[in-house]
């Protein structure tokens, strides 16, 4: 069997095949990928959600077989609560926003044959126009800590905030912020903007390394020490705060479903 999807809550993606290697990204409840080699337990993937590789430990998922694999790909909600319980015949499991639900109906899902049972709020996100949805998604956020490689409310960093964000409106958006600026439309001007494109942030070598969702009221909602709104003009991120610009602006993208 060449593929698999997360069974537990949220597990690492990791930048070697060791438990001691970089977590690049993660992955959640639910989210497939294909195997493309194995060296012991270890498992090099490449991801159904993100188009993103990395390994992953063979003991923390479950295998699919191609029809498996291609039923979960049909399936398009995701949970909208911050966090749920989700109950199976061998025990519960806490489910956190952005979980996928293959084979969803009514509050039941399966995976692999085991169904489950949940409390939570549920959204289709395949057959629907969700994109003004993803300013007040991305406010549910508010306050969660950053975490370098984080995708879930324990702790995401700032492409893994945005990218989580657009799943809950049917968007697919690539891993990390440098790949997210390539999709979607140049939005020339941050008085052209508005709520829900995307704002990237250059260091001092011009690479982009930071993105954030763009508010009403020349605001943006970012992951930087923890997930905070701030003031956005057109040099960059100033923090009140600390009274002082945090980020530099690079471009705006406005990312279409």
């Amino acid at each position: 069997m060449n593929f698999g999807i997360c069974n537990l809550t949220v597990i690492p993606l990791r930048a070697e095949a060791s438990d001691k290697s970089e977590m690049v990204s993660q992955l959640l409840f639910g989210e497939t990928f294909e195997i493309l080699s194995q060296e012991k337990q270890w498992l090099r993937i490449h991801t159904h959600a993100d188009d993103y590789e990395g390994w992953i430990d063979d003991k923390q998922i479950a295998r699919l077989d191609a029809t498996q694999f291609k039923s979960t790909q049909q399936s398009s909600f995701c949970l909208t609560d911050l966090m749920a319980t989700a109950f199976g015949k061998n025990g519960s499991l806490i489910l956190v926003i952005g979980s996928s639900l293959p084979n969803y109906s009514n509050q039941h899902f399966s995976i692999s044959h085991e169904e489950y049972q949940t409390d939570g709020d549920v959204t289709e996100t395949g057959n629907k126009d969700l994109s003004n949805r993803i300013p007040w998604n991305a406010l549910k956020f508010a306050g969660m800590p950053y975490l370098w490689g984080g995708r879930s409310l324990f702790g995401m960093d700032c492409s893994g905030f945005t990218n989580v964000v657009f799943k809950l409106s049917g968007i697919k958006l690539r891993r990390d912020a440098w790949q997210q600026s390539e999709q979607g439309i140049l939005v020339s001007f941050v008085d052209h903007s508005r709520p829900g494109d995307l704002a990237f942030f250059q260091n001092e070598e011009n690479k982009i390394t930071h993105v954030g969702i763009i508010l009403e009221n020349r605001k943006i909602i970012h992951a930087s020490g923890k997930v905070r709104i701030d003031t956005l003009d057109h040099y960059g991120i100033y923090n009140e705060e600390q009274k002082r610009y945090t980020h530099q602006l690079r471009l705006i993208r406005r990312i279409i479903a």
